[in-house]
């Protein structure tokens, strides 16, 4: 829900308006600071999601539905990290969307993805123990929260969801809420959680404590096929973190 009349990506506009020219090159820092000074109740992290979500180049729009053609989200282009530059429809590519075909996605984002698929006989049918791709559970858990906890929730800021939510140059696989509003940040490994898992997920916790929560609570869930005795052990001291192993089966019939 906007905070202003107008929504932050109508809003963005008049930034560019007042601050780019076509080929100027600026960055996330550049747009917060116009932002604070004449939209101050906007979050600093809400203008960057923005900048990164109206980057018409980005991959990641391809969670966000609500960025399609019209909608008014296709402003940017990125040339990296932190440098953009106003969208030339004429000279850049089209923009990408959900819609859009991920063969092109990036090396980065498929590799240590691929796991083998185990399978163990057992009376009622063979069980696929893990997903084959960390995306595939990533989709599966955004799509069913309730799975992990009754009450959760997608965390989304005007249509920028939760999934592969961007924090300080790294990226939280799945950012959601519980009943109460409180910060729930999932961790998922596709197939074993060490227990190094313990000190990327406190780091995600603490950058969202620092931008998002405020004085509220934040919790950390570990996602994984197998959980191992070491991250068990790290977690037994640390209690706003809980650990949940996954499972999946199918079944198959013959139809005549």
């Amino acid at each position: 829900m906007s905070i202003y009349p107008q929504p932050t990506k109508t809003l963005m506009r008049e930034f560019v308006a007042a601050e780019l020219t076509p080929g100027k090159v600026f960055s996330k820092d550049d747009a917060v600071r116009w932002f604070a000074q004449h939209y101050p109740k906007i979050k600093s992290i809400t203008v960057q999601m923005h900048v990164n979500g109206m980057s018409i180049n980005n991959r990641q729009r391809k969670h966000h539905t609500n960025i399609k053609p019209g909608s008014g989200h296709d402003l940017f282009y990125k040339l990296g990290p932190n440098a953009f530059r106003l969208w030339d429809a004429e000279k850049d590519e089209p923009p990408f969307y959900a819609s859009t075909s991920d063969v092109d996605e990036s090396a980065d984002e498929m590799s240590a993805d691929v796991e083998s698929e185990e399978f163990e006989d057992r009376e009622d049918g063979p069980i696929a123990r893990e997903f084959a791709l960390e995306s595939d559970l990533r989709n599966y858990i955004s799509r069913n929260l309730s799975v992990i906890e009754s009450g959760l929730r997608l965390y989304e800021d005007e249509g920028i969801t939760g999934i592969e939510f961007a924090a300080d140059g790294r990226r939280i696989d799945i950012l959601c809420q519980d009943r109460d509003g409180h910060f729930v940040v999932l961790e998922l490994k596709v197939s074993r959680g060490y227990d190094r898992v313990m000190g990327q997920i406190l780091r995600y916790m603490a950058w969202v404590k620092k931008n998002l929560a405020d004085d509220k609570p934040v919790r950390g869930m570990i996602v994984a096929s197998h959980i191992t005795s070491d991250l068990k052990l790290a977690a037994s001291l640390v209690p706003d973190v809980s650990l949940v192993e996954y499972e999946i089966s199918f079944q198959l019939k013959r139809v005549s």
